[in-house]
């Protein structure tokens, strides 16, 4: 009985540890955005004079008029959908394509083939970055919405594997059966594997969505002008501006979250199935 009781005691704080972790780490998530959040309704003179986490004692909602007004809110908001709509569709078609030839076909240097995607992944992006500017200058694609679609496009080990596991989840039959009826590789790929790895590209789709639309550096860097912005290079005009700009940019900080949050408590669901559909072999 005495051990029993111990038992349940020490499981009992054991547990009441892992509650205060998470609390822990849950505070240190949202605190920032809480700030953030009751900046964005405040004026200078409060953010300097009031705690940071006291909540507004009146809605100021100047700070978004003015975001609006200013920071071109729908260009940017059209360059970024434009960006997220074609690099999840190429970057998609790119890579179960390269997933089906790997998982379906066995040649010379398919290892080298894997080597070349893994040292890709393993090399620093700012290595190669002197290089890639000056392709990108080259092609004359500088400053074009274009440029940093050809770098979204680029696919990786991880989504190739995560295809893999699905494909190699596929009867080798059903492609036989397919050949039987005249149906070409092209054609199987289209017809028969790529709508049964439609939980995967849906999972790699919105983690790839989220990614372009949160990315500042690579639009910031290849579409310099003021009608190539993005949402979040939109924040580099309050960024750059003095201290008094704070509720602006908290404004502005607000506005780019939505998108991306939005995408995100929508497609959750989809990002999960397809994460643990891709993780269990039959």
């Amino acid at each position: 009985m005495k051990n029993t009781n111990k038992y349940k005691a020490k499981k009992g704080i054991v547990e009441a540890i892992k509650l205060l972790f998470f609390l822990v780490i849950t505070l240190i998530v949202f605190l920032p955005i809480l700030v953030t959040i009751f900046a964005a309704f405040k004026t200078q003179f409060q953010i300097g004079s009031e705690f940071p986490l006291k909540p507004p004692t009146q809605f100021f909602w100047d700070n978004f008029k003015f975001v609006f007004e200013k920071g071109n809110v729908f260009t940017g908001l059209k360059n970024s959908l434009i960006l997220v709509t074609v690099s999840v569709v190429i970057n998609a078609i790119l890579s179960t394509m390269i997933a089906y030839i790997l998982s379906r076909f066995d040649f010379k240097l398919k290892k080298m083939y894997y080597l070349i995607f893994l040292m890709g992944m393993l090399v620093p992006g700012f290595v190669t970055e002197i290089a890639r500017f000056g392709i990108i200058s080259k092609v004359g694609i500088y400053d074009t919405l274009l440029a940093p679609i050809v770098i979204y496009i680029g696919t990786d080990l991880m989504q190739i594997y995560i295809y893999m596991q699905f494909m190699n989840q596929i009867p080798l039959s059903i492609d036989e059966s397919a050949m039987i009826d005249g149906a070409s590789y092209f054609t199987i790929y289209r017809k028969v594997i790529f709508p049964m790895v439609v939980p995967a590209t849906a999972t790699l789709g919105i983690l790839k969505a989220v990614e372009v639309m949160n990315d500042m550096y690579i639009p910031y860097l290849y579409m310099p002008s003021e009608g190539k912005r993005t949402l979040t290079t939109m924040l580099m005009s309050f960024a750059s501006q003095r201290s008094g700009a704070w509720p602006q940019l908290s404004a502005a900080v607000i506005i780019v979250m939505i998108p991306t949050v939005t995408l995100y408590i929508i497609f959750q669901k989809y990002i999960f199935d397809g994460i643990v559909a891709g993780a269990v072999k039959e």
